[in-house]
């Protein structure tokens, strides 16, 4: 029996760290995967932050991780120098992060249980106002990104200190994707963040923007699919959330109706 995805290249721009699932779930539909990782993943450019961070853990009511990377790149740190306070509940964004804490041993986790971004966990009850107004909260992030959660908590009366325990940064040779463009060696591209997204399209000269456009491009996220429609992509499939939501898009996709 045939699977879904045979014969399809399928671009992963997740970075690296992160890819490995996508891609064995890509292959078990028959498909191949192509990676190329539009954000570099490290360490942060300063690391006393988040030591300082450690140091003062008790002094926090919540600490949220906004991503799988800010658990690999501070928890291992933490667990080094002392145990995950038995009183300090966690927040993650989505359930890959929440996933990525419990692996890490800390299992009192909140997550939103629907969408998963900042509004997400904002409308939760452990941010209202009544919860946060006067307590002390640590969002644990990579450098940049969006300021929302923490301008809200702070309008909300929490004292918020934000901690870059990691760095993002773009790719700078886009002559790899550029070839596959060129020689039409991808049939879609898998898409995790907009910032992927912008880094993609600067990398691209005008025929490889107007190659990319042509093709399918499946992002699990409602504002990642406002930001690709913006910038002109014209094939932009809105799939479910995380890996598993990315992988079902592409198998329901109708291939053979876009050919």
């Amino acid at each position: 029996m045939k699977k879904p995805l045979q014969g399809r290249r399928i671009l992963v721009t997740r970075p690296a760290a992160q890819a490995g699932k996508l891609v064995e779930m890509i292959a078990a539909q028959g498909g191949q995967s192509l990676c190329f990782p539009l954000l570099d993943i490290g360490p942060p450019d300063d690391p006393a932050p988040l030591q300082q961070a450690i140091a003062r853990l008790d002094d926090y009511t919540i600490a949220v991780f906004i991503s799988p990377n800010a658990v690999d790149f501070s928890v291992p740190l933490i667990l080094a120098r002392r145990r995950w306070p038995a009183t300090l509940p966690a927040a993650a964004i989505g359930q890959s992060t929440a996933a990525q804490l419990a692996a890490c041993g800390i299992l009192h986790v909140i997550v939103p249980a629907t969408r998963f971004d900042s509004e997400a966990l904002l409308e939760l009850p452990a941010f209202q106002a009544a919860c946060v107004a006067g307590k002390k909260v640590m969002i644990l992030r990579g450098n940049g990104g969006r300021e929302l959660l923490a301008d809200t908590l702070r309008e909300r009366g929490a004292q918020v200190d934000c901690v870059t325990c990691y760095h993002r940064s773009a790719p700078v040779d886009g002559a790899p994707i550029l070839s596959l463009l060129r020689n039409k060696q991808v049939d879609a591209l898998t898409i995790s963040s907009s910032e992927g997204l912008r880094n993609l399209l600067a990398l691209l000269d005008t025929d490889g923007c107007a190659r990319l456009r042509a093709l399918p491009v499946f992002v699990p996220h409602q504002r990642i699919a406002e930001v690709a429609a913006g910038l002109g992509l014209q094939r932009v499939i809105l799939t479910g959330p995380a890996d598993a939501g990315i992988i079902e898009g592409l198998c329901e996709y109708n291939w053979f109706h876009h050919e």
